[in-house]
């Protein structure tokens, strides 16, 4: 339905700059409507990553997806829906988010907010993976006021 890209754990192990990668392909879609950047992937392959991925891979995704979601604040971006709770805490950081008020429920436990502490407020919805429906990023762009 939207435009996507894959962060890939193997091309984070071998060295690439996803983060560049990442930012060139979502620069010129930007204007259009939302993207989608992410990293996930059908249960098969995650099996099949953990036993050939080195080290702490996980921490080196959600740092990656940290890094592209600063990117795209710094190229005008005000609204970013993350998923994953080590993800989001990753991109909260990386903002230098010091606060956040609470805004209008989009599912039973995920609510959208606003940053505090950011050159410019940001809406986040930030959302475990406990959390949110089916359709919880359809409705979360029909429900940001």
């Amino acid at each position: 339905m939207y435009p996507s890209f894959l962060v890939d754990p193997f091309a984070i192990v071998r060295g690439e700059d996803i983060v560049t990668a990442a930012l060139r392909w979502a620069r010129p879609l930007l204007g259009q409507g939302p993207v989608l950047l992410h990293a996930t992937q059908p249960a098969r392959n995650v099996t099949a990553a953990k036993s050939r991925l080195p080290g702490d891979i996980a921490s080196r995704i959600e740092n990656t997806l940290a890094s592209i979601a600063r990117g795209l604040v710094d190229m005008g971006v005000g609204r970013l829906i993350v998923a994953g709770g080590e993800t989001s805490g990753a991109v909260v950081g990386a903002l230098g988010v010091t606060g956040l008020v609470i805004g209008p429920e989009i599912s039973p436990g995920v609510p959208w907010t606003w940053t505090l502490g950011t050159p410019r407020p940001l809406a986040l919805a930030l959302k475990s993976g406990n959390f949110g429906s089916r359709d919880f990023f359809l409705d979360a762009w029909e429900r940001l006021p």
